[in-house]
C-alpha cells in the first residue's frame, strides 16, 4: 500500500508551485528557534523577525512538507465555534476578542502575500458552506447571520442560488464569506519561508530535531550531531511529530485528508462549477472541500481515514461523491490524488500550551489551518516578543485517555458520523 508520506511529490500543489523551494541555511543559535515548517512555524519566525528578533527555524523534511503544503488552500476565517459560542465560553470581552481574531485571519494571510508578493496563485471571491438538509440550513444560516453582526460581508443562499453559485446538486441552501478565498498553499508556504529568510531567519530545512532539553535559562536543541541554542522554544509541529513531546502528541488526533484532482476542464462543464471564483466546503461533520483551480481543474477532498496509509477507499468515496454532486462532470479522468494528516481536537479548538517557561507549542487547528495557523503565528509573534496575550488562553496539555486506541476509536466515530451526516444532522 501506498504511504500518505510518500505522496508529497504527487500534488498539484507541487507541479504547480511558482515559488521555488527556499532550500537550507546552516544551523544557528538564536533567541527563538521555532520548531517546524509550516504555517504556524513560518508566520511566527516572520513576524517575530519583523520585530528585529533573531530567529532560527528547523524543519525535518522541506518547508510545507506537512499540511501545509498538502491541504485544500481554502483560506477561511473563523474557527468551528460561532460568535455567540466564543462570547459564551469566554465571556463577552474575551470572547468578543476572540471573534474579532478568528474573523480576521484570513486579512493576515492576503496581506502578508501582497506585502512579500508571495506568487501562490491567490485569489479572494469568497467560500460557500452548502447545507445538506433543513436541519443542517438552520445552523448554517444562524452561522452565516451571526458573522454579518459582526461586520462580515456574507450572501445568504436558498438552494436556488446554491445550485446557481456552486454548480451543485443536492443542497438545501448555504451562505458565502467574502473575507475567504483560496491559494496553492505549498506555494504559500515556500513564500512565507523566502519572507522570513529576507528578514533574517535562518531556515534551515532536512534536519530533524531529536530532543529539547533546558540549557541554563534557554533550551538547546539536538540535531543530531548539532545543536542549537535559544532562549524561547516554539514546537509547531502539529501532526508530523509524536516524539518530542509525547504527552502533546497523546491530545491530539491525527486523521487523513485526501484530494483528488480532475484534468483540464473546458466549455461550459468548466463555467458551470463555481463561476465566481468562490471555494467551498459542506457543513457535515464529514464533509467535502472543493474547488477550481488556476489550470481549470476541479479539486475535491475530504478526511475520516486513520493510519499512515493513503486510504483507496476515502478516494473513491470522494470520485462517486464528486461524480454525483457534479453529474455535468461525465467521465473526466482523475490525474492527481495525494494525501496528508491533519490534527483535531476534542474540543475543536487549536491549543496552545507553554508546559515550561520559555517553551511553546501550538497544535490543531481541525481543518482549518490556513488563515488560523498563519494568525496563530503573528498572535504566538506578539506573545513571545512583547507578553500580548494571546487569543486563545494557554491550556494544560491533557492527553486522550484512548489516544493508544484511536485508529479503532475513530474508526467507529466516522461511520456514527456517516450515520448522522445521511440523516441530515448538522457539525
Amino acid at each position: 500500500m501506498t504511504r500518505s508520506a510518500d505522496l508529497w511529490d504527487k500534488s498539484l500543489w507541487y507541479a504547480t508551485a511558482d515559488e521555488p523551494d527556499p532550500g537550507s541555511d546552516a544551523p544557528a543559535d538564536a533567541k527563538v528557534l521555532v520548531v517546524g515548517g509550516g504555517f504556524t512555524g513560518l508566520s511566527t519566525a516572520l513576524h517575530l523577525a519583523e520585530r528585529g528578533v533573531p530567529v532560527t527555524l528547523i524543519e525535518a523534511e522541506k518547508i510545507g512538507y506537512g499540511a501545509s503544503g498538502r491541504n485544500g488552500g481554502q483560506v477561511i476565517p473563523g474557527l468551528k465555534l460561532d460568535p455567540a459560542e466564543m462570547r459564551a465560553r469566554w465571556g463577552a470581552e474575551a470572547g468578543g476578542r476572540l471573534a474579532a481574531f478568528a474573523g480576521g485571519v484570513a486579512d493576515t494571510v492576503f496581506d502578508l502575500i501582497d506585502r512579500y508578493a508571495i506568487a501562490c496563485g491567490a485569489s479572494r471571491n469568497g467560500w460557500i458552506q452548502g447545507a445538506h438538509s433543513s436541519i443542517a440550513l438552520k445552523a448554517v444560516h444562524g452561522r452565516a447571520r451571526e458573522w454579518e453582526a459582526e461586520g462580515a460581508p456574507v450572501e445568504i443562499y436558498d438552494a436556488q442560488a446554491m445550485a446557481d453559485a456552486t454548480g451543485a446538486v443536492g443542497y438545501t441552501g448555504g451562505w458565502r464569506d467574502m473575507r475567504a478565498g483560496q491559494l496553492n498553499p505549498l506555494a504559500y508556504a515556500r513564500g512565507l519561508a523566502r519572507a522570513a529568510r529576507g528578514q533574517g531567519v535562518t531556515v534551515v530545512t532536512g534536519k530533524r530535531v531529536k530532543a529539547i532539553t533546558r540549557d541554563g535559562a534557554g533550551w538547546a536543541l539536538d540535531l543530531g550531531g548539532e545543536t542549537v541554542r535559544g532562549e524561547t522554544v516554539v514546537l509547531a509541529s502539529n501532526a508530523y511529530d509524536a516524539t518530542l513531546m509525547p504527552k502533546l502528541a497523546r491530545s491530539i488526533l491525527p486523521v487523513q485528508s485526501t484530494i483528488i484532482a480532475t484534468a483540464p476542464l473546458t466549455g461550459n462543464v468548466a463555467k458551470s462549477i463555481l463561476p465566481q471564483g468562490a471555494c467551498a466546503s459542506e457543513v457535515r461533520k464529514l464533509a467535502f472541500y472543493y474547488r477550481m483551480t488556476p489550470d481549470g481543474r476541479f479539486a475535491i477532498g475530504g478526511r475520516g481515514a486513520t493510519g499512515p496509509e493513503h486510504s483507496q477507499g476515502l478516494q473513491d468515496a470522494l470520485e462517486g461523491g464528486m461524480r454525483r454532486m457534479f453529474p455535468q462532470l461525465g467521465d473526466v479522468r482523475i490525474e492527481k490524488a495525494w494525501s496528508g494528516h491533519l490534527a483535531l481536537t476534542m474540543d475543536h479548538l487549536p491549543h496552545l500550551h507553554e508546559p515550561e517557561p520559555g517553551l511553546w507549542a501550538v497544535a490543531a487547528y481541525n481543518g482549518r489551518g490556513v488563515a488560523m495557523a498563519t494568525g496563530m503565528g503573528a498572535a504566538m509573534a506578539a506573545r513571545v516578543a512583547e507578553g500580548t496575550p494571546l487569543p486563545l488562553p494557554e491550556t494544560r496539555i491533557r492527553p486522550i485517555a484512548w489516544h493508544a486506541l484511536r485508529g479503532p476509536v475513530m474508526d467507529v466515530g466516522v461511520r456514527y458520523y456517516w450515520m448522522k451526516d445521511k440523516l441530515g444532522f448538522a457539525s
